[in-house]
């Protein structure tokens, strides 16, 4: 008999109605020769440090850092899975052979591999490796069993991630916990989730500190078309009104009129994390709800393996391009045109040495039909996409018209559509926004002149924009590199933090244990994460490029070319010297609310030192909101619930640096004592007070 392991009772069920399988037992289906059980997800875990030693169960600095001897597993303790593993050890250890159907990627084979270690198999191992859940595939893939051996270097990669999670996680969040926190407070730390925190506090770090400016530009309309000066935005309304006054003695005259026709490349097709930026984008989704939703339209054989982190397809998926457009019924008008005439098979999506384990995310072609709306518009970015790929490029034509009045230079631009290629597949909901992008520039002649209307525009400088799930997964994909190009981007995913199938939960844990917070699609740092990546001054723990090293390395595991034990070694060399750094050094306490007590937290010998006491400041309410205390940042005192409230008060206003009696004054009465040399917006030097208006403005009276 032979026994397939499934990672889930509906893919099982699948299997076992293709390979004939049809008598339902308890907890597996059997026939043909086949017994047909499964998992749920995880059976087993990494053991916990008391399961090595008595001792580790308490939280105390005097034993960390935790090396366990060598890493053991154990099954996870829920009765329903003690009771569908005993099922399967039964059928294990009395078959001929075992088929592992686990998900084709690094989870599903640890998930697996960990399994028939806990059950003590001994029968030989094969692996069916599948891209989809068709009939067809599955067929397909009984027919090619791989040897289970072919699959050691991704066991070996998903070993080496769970055993680097485990050091680093255990040790650094005990480490600081115990260091650094007061009361029974958790300061969780993990080899994924510092980093990304660390960059959305450096982007609310930026975005607190930040000190709206005005600006002034010169424009003008010359023969319907608006035209902005070069020059440098001016910094105050005076010069801005002696340029207008310069503008308006002289006459426009262009000097320059360029046209280059250009194409826009087609977009490539999904990877996951591709796919959960446009779903944030278009549809607000989370990336953990459009990994779910994908996940569910994979088990309805609607597309293939989802946890991808390729945009290519292998080359071996040329000829079978046509039959799955012909397929997709619902989209007919749109794959009507690829369908008269040959495929092409271009180098932007078939590229076998871009496809490791499985390609990019692409529909079967079964018919779509009574989905909730999630998975149908997820269905749809995915099937759009599809037949994009394939459609002609867009062509543009990009105008650029320089001019100048008097010596001033001013610049116009502009672009046309010429023929819409691929974007005639996004024809309904792009047409708002590409007409919002068009800009059509009339035929200009090099050194005709006449009459203008020019005018003063006057603008703010605002602050970086907030992360939101689109864009931290971009950055966790690119280690925090700003990368807009998508051959760029491709070539840092080995450098990535975290894995396509990861982040989303990378990024819900942070939610829960609440160092962020959502406010419509914008992800803010809670003062509880921003106190928690301040107190960590080991700079390897919060850096998303040293992050992106390790990942490196474990992708090099997965290919055969770095050793896991290597990796491991590295690992526990720096649990070590950094349990020896921070043992020693002195930094800030963090006092913050606890999420959860540490288990098993052992008494207290000596009752704790008292806490200094904090600033005067900071002992003040929030004037705005009267609930919360001020709390002291880098460069102002804030409002401690400053994500809502949004109350600040910079230590330097109009070119002054204020000292805390000050800024008390400022906060508690309104209103400053004279005060020299403050700078005005015109440059000039005024002495006078400062004074907190209505709108909790800092002005000059």
């Amino acid at each position: 008999m032979k026994v397939c392991i499934a990672e889930k009772p509906s893919v099982a069920r699948d299997i076992a109605t293709v390979i004939g399988a049809t008598q339902r037992k308890d907890g597996y289906y059997e026939g043909n020769g086949y017994q047909v059980t499964w998992t749920f997800g995880h059976f087993c875990t990494l053991k916990e440090p008391h399961d090595y030693f008595e001792q580790w169960k308490y939280w105390r600095l005097e034993d960390l850092p935790m090396i366990p001897p060598s890493f053991g597993i154990k099954l996870i303790e829920n009765s329903g899975v003690e009771k569908q593993f005993k099922v399967i050890e039964q059928l294990v250890q009395q078959c001929e052979e075992v088929i592992n159907c686990g998900d084709a990627g690094q989870e599903g084979e640890l998930i697996q591999r960990w399994v028939l270690l806990k059950a003590k198999c001994t029968a030989p191992v094969k692996r069916l490796w599948i891209s989809s859940l068709t009939e067809e595939a599955i067929r397909n893939g009984f027919q090619q069993l791989k040897d289970s051996e072919q699959y050691n270097n991704l066991y070996a990669a998903g070993s080496a991630r769970a055993i680097g999670d485990w050091l680093l996680g255990m040790n650094a969040t005990r480490l600081f916990t115990k260091k650094f926190a007061v009361g029974k407070v958790v300061l969780s730390i993990g080899r994924v989730q510092t980093p990304t925190l660390a960059m959305i506090v450096a982007r609310q770090k930026e975005i607190n500190a930040f000190v709206s400016e005005e600006y002034w530009e010169l424009k003008t309309i010359y023969r319907e078309t608006e035209f902005t000066a070069t020059i440098e935005r001016l910094k105050n309304i005076e010069k801005a009104n002696k340029g207008l006054a310069y503008l308006k003695e002289h006459p426009f005259e262009v000097t320059s009129f360029e046209k280059k026709e250009g194409k826009e490349g087609n977009p490539r097709l999904y990877d996951l994390t591709a796919l959960q930026v446009d779903a944030n984008k278009k549809f607000a989704f989370s990336a953990d709800d459009t990994l779910k939703y994908i996940q569910n339209l994979y088990e309805k054989k609607l597309v293939t393996y989802p946890r991808v982190d390729t945009t290519y397809l292998s080359e071996d998926l040329h000829p079978k391009i046509p039959g799955i457009l012909q397929d997709m019924t619902p989209y007919a008008a749109l794959t009507a045109p690829l369908l008269a005439k040959p495929i092409p098979k271009l180098k932007t999506v078939f590229d076998d040495k871009k496809v490791t384990d499985h390609h990019a995310i692409i529909p079967t072609g079964v018919y779509p039909q009574g989905l909730p709306l999630e998975e149908k518009r997820i269905y749809d970015l995915v099937a759009r996409r599809f037949i994009a790929a394939f459609y002609p490029e867009c062509k543009i034509s990009n105008t650029t018209v320089l001019g100048k009045v008097g010596q001033v230079e001013f610049k116009a631009t502009g672009k046309q559509i010429l023929e819409p290629g691929w974007k005639e597949v996004y024809a309904n909901d792009q047409k708002d926004e590409e007409e919002e992008g068009e800009k059509i520039i009339p035929e200009f002649t090099v050194g005709e002149s006449g009459p203008h209307k020019p005018r003063i525009h006057k603008g703010k400088t605002t602050p970086p924009k907030p992360y939101t799930e689109a864009t931290l997964l971009r950055a966790m994909e690119t280690a925090g590199k700003q990368v807009e190009n998508e051959e760029m981007r491709e070539m840092l995913k080995d450098n990535g933090i975290g894995r396509p199938s990861t982040r989303a939960n990378i990024i819900e844990t942070l939610f829960k244990r609440k160092y962020i917070d959502k406010k419509k699609k914008n992800i803010y740092a809670t003062q509880t994460g921003i106190d928690l990546i301040d107190t960590i001054q080991t700079e390897i723990l919060k850096s998303p490029e040293l992050t992106g090293q390790w990942e490196l390395k474990l992708r090099q595991i997965e290919k055969g070319e770095y050793a896991m034990e290597t990796f491991k070694q590295e690992l526990i060399q720096m649990v070590i010297d950094l349990t020896k750094e921070v043992k020693t050094g002195s930094y800030k306490v963090i006092t913050i609310a606890p999420e959860a007590p540490p288990a098993a937290e052992e008494k207290p010998k000596k009752p704790r030192a008292p806490r200094k006491p904090a600033p005067e400041i900071q002992e003040l309410q929030c004037p705005k909101c009267k609930s919360h205390p001020l709390k002291k940042g880098n460069t102002a005192y804030g409002c401690s619930n400053f994500q809502v409230c949004g109350f600040k008060v910079p230590f330097e206003v109009f070119g002054k640096k204020l000292s805390d009696k000050q800024l008390g004054d400022l906060i508690t009465k309104s209103k400053t004592g004279k005060i020299k040399g403050l700078k005005m917006p015109d440059g000039s030097e005024k002495e006078g007070k400062l004074v907190l208006t209505k709108a909790f403005a800092v002005e000059v009276e």
